[in-house]
């Protein structure tokens, strides 16, 4: 295949990310797989990303997600600055055929207002939709610039201008789906897990009190703002308190934390993190939002731990009730659930996550999004005849 394409990052966290970080993982997922496929991968992030890629474009040495929750006039310029590098490049080359984006607002609202200056655009939507409706309530990319959703249920919420530039959507995939179903069965633990940035979305508050309302384990793993380590966070002192994920885990999930029956761990990646969740009783999701991707559900699968979790957002497509995980719609239903999971059999979730949410299977979705795109472009962008 003949195509070079700028994938945009952003520049927030290196691809990959050290430990937390859902968009440079799933882009540290695909772009392997689109190399495979004979496509030229030009990557748009921080000088310190480490993915291997045909070309790399920076303005920032390092991930800036230290300060990304800070006030806007103080972090306004930065994803401003990192786009104003992929304008400069797209300007300044005729080598690229279409540009993959997965900054959030500011690189849809950048490469739209480029004009025919830009090649196509897929942009893909890692994020609540209902974030922004000015932008996008009023989205006009032309025939050159397309999104697509990271679920069905992510697009069914968007606004109509935004629908009508969609091409679809593409499930999230993780590495560990690759021969899951030909794994081992994993020793379980009797513990459950919460994966995932702590904010009052993923629900962290609700499992904690589920933990200690039915008496099982509950370990939370993830970033508390900025903070990947519990001893980071203490010694930020109050300062921290600006961020407000530090203040809904200092409010209301820091009081159920006891150390035993709750514990925070922090970020937690690599084998480690592999371990844990393999670890698990299940996986639990007590979702206060709708769900657009849901990364830690497939791993979740790919690992072989069945998923406890509201049935929001994009989990009614992930997981098949009774199957591989069990849903409710209803918060005081989950205590229930939790004690019923064990009946679940994690051969069942691995099987599934080595048929659907392979990189392989994420990769041949997107090269066919990418012509799709293309070919809906402008005469100067069509594919040769």
């Amino acid at each position: 295949m003949s195509l070079t394409v700028l994938m945009n990052a952003g520049p927030w966290l290196s691809v990959p990310p050290p430990g937390y970080g859902g968009i440079e993982n799933v882009i540290a997922t695909l772009v392997p797989e689109l190399r495979r496929l004979g496509v030229r991968v030009v990557l748009a992030s921080v000088d310190s990303s480490t993915l291997p890629v045909d070309e790399k474009i920076s303005v920032f040495p390092d991930g800036q997600f230290h300060a990304l929750q800070r006030p806007y006039n103080q972090v306004c310029g930065i994803s401003q600055a990192h786009l104003g590098g992929v304008a400069r490049a797209l300007r300044s080359r005729d080598d690229i055929d279409l540009v993959h984006d997965h900054v959030e607002a500011v690189g849809l609202a950048t490469l739209a207002a480029m004009g025919p200056a830009a090649p196509p655009v897929l942009h893909t939507l890692h994020w609540d939709l209902a974030k922004h409706p000015a932008l996008y309530g009023n989205l006009d990319g032309g025939d050159r610039v397309r999104v697509n959703g990271v679920s069905a249920s992510q697009l069914a919420r968007a606004p109509r201008a935004l629908r009508e530039h969609s091409v679809g959507h593409v499930h999230l995939s993780t590495p560990l789906a690759v021969d899951a179903g030909r794994r081992p069965r994993p020793d379980k633990g009797d513990y459950l897990i919460v994966l995932g940035r702590i904010n009052p979305g993923k629900g962290q508050d609700l499992g904690a009190r589920l933990a200690q309302r039915v008496g099982v384990p509950l370990v939370l793993a993830g970033p508390v703002g900025p903070y990947h380590r519990p001893e980071d966070l203490a010694a930020a002192g109050d300062e921290a308190r600006q961020n407000p994920d530090v203040r809904f885990f200092y409010d209301e999930v820091a009081p159920h934390v006891d150390g035993d029956l709750v514990r925070w761990v922090g970020t937690v990646a690599g084998q480690e993190r592999d371990d844990l969740l393999a670890g698990a009783r299940a996986s639990l999701f007590p979702l206060r939002w709708e769900e657009p991707g849901g990364t830690a559900v497939v791993e979740s699968l790919a690992l072989g731990t069945p998923v406890v979790a509201t049935a929001r957002g994009c989990l009614p497509e992930l997981i098949e009730h009774g199957r591989t995980g069990l849903l409710t719609t209803d918060e005081e239903e989950l205590a229930d659930l939790v004690l019923a999971a064990s009946v679940l059999d994690p051969d069942e979730c691995r099987r599934e996550a080595a048929t659907r949410f392979t990189p392989a299977v994420m990769a041949q979705r997107y090269v066919g999004l990418y012509e799709r795109v293309r070919k809906g472009a402008t005469a100067r962008h069509l594919l040769p005849a």
